[in-house]
């Protein structure tokens, strides 16, 4: 396995930044659709026609990111239609596939004050091979950024220039409705500046499916933000200058829909909280490496190795103060860590 994941670099208009990531992303948009197909076990045909469905939602939230779906589906050589799906693949199939581990600490909890937020990203393993960090520079306005994403989807995780970083993890037990994509959402929400911008832009939205958001900026502010079909919730934890969040409902609005459907979310959290608790006034980023690498309560630890067949294929540490993201290809235990600067 290689040790850092493809970086690929576009700027200029919309467009352009689509047909750019297309054209040097070519043929692992094509194996990221195929991955879409095999793990959903739907054929390109209804896989598309659904993705469609989701198109108007996504013109709604940015015309621009349309335009970007146009450029991308240009240089990769693919019809427009594959290029939406590629960032409604879960709303396309109706599946929610992850388990994954987040974290925000910063005053009292770090060594040196500063914020620090990420995660391990917990998926199916096939998921690694169509991984790119993807970095953004538009020259219409909105700011520069660095995703975690896979090749063909304009969303995921990352920063933007003014320090707004998100993290995400799925939430269970809600009811599937038409509404915008995640990935789209979660594109838009990084050409804000600020957690308050952002909470805003989640509030105005209605997503398909429920997730628990990590926000932080680069004036030190942060956010955990549950979000359902039906709406958003923030999440306050038993300290202000700490945020933790697994696969289950935290905030009282939404607790009443949680059944456990993911018994070692619950496990994962309090082992996280303990190891937080033990470095307190001392975090750093290789304090955050290690507890991303911890296999207590293994399998389903907070390094995943294969639980519901998720893996913990990859993981972040943002930097806002500094404009720095730490990202690991592979295991915690194993993986390769690498710097990377946003702009």
């Amino acid at each position: 396995m290689a040790s850092a994941f493809p970086l690929i670099e576009v700027a200029g208009s919309a467009y352009q930044l689509g047909f750019q990531h297309g054209a040097q992303a070519a043929d692992l948009v094509r194996r990221y659709l195929q991955l879409i197909e095999r793990l959903t076990g739907l054929s390109r045909q209804t896989l598309t026609h659904n993705a469609l469905s989701l198109l108007p939602a996504i013109e709604k939230l940015s015309p621009l990111l349309v335009q970007e779906i146009h450029g991308l589906a240009d240089g990769a050589g693919i019809s427009f239609e594959e290029a939406v799906l590629c960032q409604v693949r879960t709303e396309a199939a109706h599946v929610t596939a992850e388990g994954c581990t987040l974290f925000a600490v910063r005053g009292s909890a770090t060594a040196d004050g500063q914020l620090l937020a990420g995660q391990n990203l917990d998926l199916e393993q096939e998921y690694a091979e169509t991984a790119i960090l993807l970095r953004v520079r538009p020259d219409d306005g909105r700011p520069a950024a660095l995703l975690f994403t896979f090749a063909g989807q304009l969303g995921y995780s990352g920063m933007n220039e003014y320090g707004l970083a998100h993290f995400n993890a799925s939430l269970y037990d809600y009811q599937w409705r038409p509404g915008v994509s995640r990935q789209a959402l979660r594109r838009v929400l990084l050409e804000k500046r600020t957690v308050p911008e952002g909470i805003d832009l989640l509030a105005q939205q209605r997503t398909c499916s429920a997730a628990s958001l990590m926000l932080c900026d680069g004036q030190g502010r942060l956010a955990s933000v549950e979000a359902r079909p039906e709406g958003i919730a923030l999440h306050t934890d038993v300290h202000p200058d700490c945020l933790l969040h697994t696969n289950h409902y935290l905030t009282p609005e939404f607790a009443g829909y949680e059944s456990g459907s993911l018994p070692d979310s619950f496990a994962r959290l309090a082992r996280l909280r303990a190891l937080i608790a033990e470095s307190w006034g001392t975090i750093t980023t290789e304090t955050l490496k290690d507890i991303l690498a911890d296999h207590a309560g293994y399998p389903g630890s907070i390094c995943r190795h294969g639980t519901r067949n998720w893996h913990s294929i990859a993981g972040y540490i943002a930097e806002p103060a500094k404009g720095l993201l730490h990202v690991r290809r592979g295991y915690g235990c194993q993986g390769a860590w690498q710097t990377y600067s946003v702009t």
